[in-house]
């Protein structure tokens, strides 16, 4: 008993602990006070701040540790690697976002909302599209990848094939839930106006339902870059952020695994931004937009 509590306790007081647990303090502090003290840029720093503690505590644990780098590797050895690599990283984001990723997305939600506008209009759709469309959803991606890839090849169009599933139920369900949020004094002020229903659809319906088309396209970007990265490990061309991560691994080159990572959550970030932005161009008008 004895020899564990001493084991525990020399652990507790290790310096290096210390030394990490005394930096984390210190950035806590500075937060605290910024997001006490208020105003718009001293809120904008606290994220900021935040994130390069995170990656100076990252960094200052595999040099205290010495922890090997095909475990883990330091934000520095990442960034040398990352400098280095401009050219191969810009040619896997090419190849996976801007030709599977982007495509997919934007063939997959404007077929949601052209589906969802059919569902709108038919009963028949609303019973038999809809469960289609949630049993796609239930697929998981690991099991409809490497179907896509045999039947669409080894390009970027198998890639966007997956995206296209990945992205069409959420986009569907929430397209169809916006077009019945209209309120029923304001459909009836159409139908008094003898509005058809592409009318309906084109001055009502659907500005009504934008704030929930946004929330679907939203929820698409996130799943658009994954689905194309992970539809690249069942069969790539020799390019790719999915072909570079599974090839990198097996040599041990975490460097360029960790890289990749970064370029995928840094496109991703600005893919939902831009997202966002268009959003708040188009439902100003919404309350969920007021104070932003």
């Amino acid at each position: 008993m004895a020899a564990v509590l001493g084991v525990i306790a020399g652990f507790v007081l290790d310096w290096r602990l210390g030394l990490l647990l005394a930096v984390w303090l210190g950035a806590w502090l500075v937060n605290h006070g910024l997001s006490q003290g208020g105003g718009v840029w001293a809120m904008r720093l606290v994220p900021v701040i935040f994130g390069l503690c995170l990656l100076v505590l990252w960094q200052m644990a595999v040099t205290l540790f010495a922890v090997p780098s095909v475990i883990l590797p330091g934000p520095v050895a990442i960034t040398v690697r990352f400098a280095s690599g401009l050219d191969m990283l810009w040619g896997d984001f090419v190849q996976t976002f801007v030709k599977g990723a982007l495509s997919g997305y934007f063939i997959g939600c404007g077929a949601a909302i052209f589906a969802a506008i059919a569902v709108d209009r038919s009963l028949f759709l609303q019973r038999g599209l809809l469960p289609v469309a949630s049993f796609l959803a239930a697929l998981p991606v690991v099991g409809i990848a490497p179907i896509l890839v045999m039947w669409f090849g080894f390009d970027w169009q198998s890639k966007a094939a997956v995206v296209v599933v990945m992205v069409f139920f959420p986009v569907l369900v929430n397209t169809v839930e916006g077009l019945r949020a209209a309120d029923a004094m304001q459909r009836d002020l159409m139908a008094t106006y003898s509005a058809s229903y592409w009318q309906g659809l084109v001055k009502l319906r659907l500005p009504a339902a934008m704030p929930f088309i946004f929330n679907g396209l939203k929820i698409a970007t996130t799943l658009a870059m994954i689905g194309a990265i992970v539809a690249e490990f069942f069969g790539s061309p020799t390019q790719g952020m999915g072909f570079r991560i599974s090839t990198e691994v097996g040599r041990l080159g975490l460097d360029m695994v960790w890289a990749q990572i970064a370029v995928a959550a840094l496109a991703g970030s600005a893919f939902y931004g831009v997202v966002a932005m268009i959003e708040k161009g188009v439902t100003f008008w919404h309350p969920s937009q007021r104070g932003r």
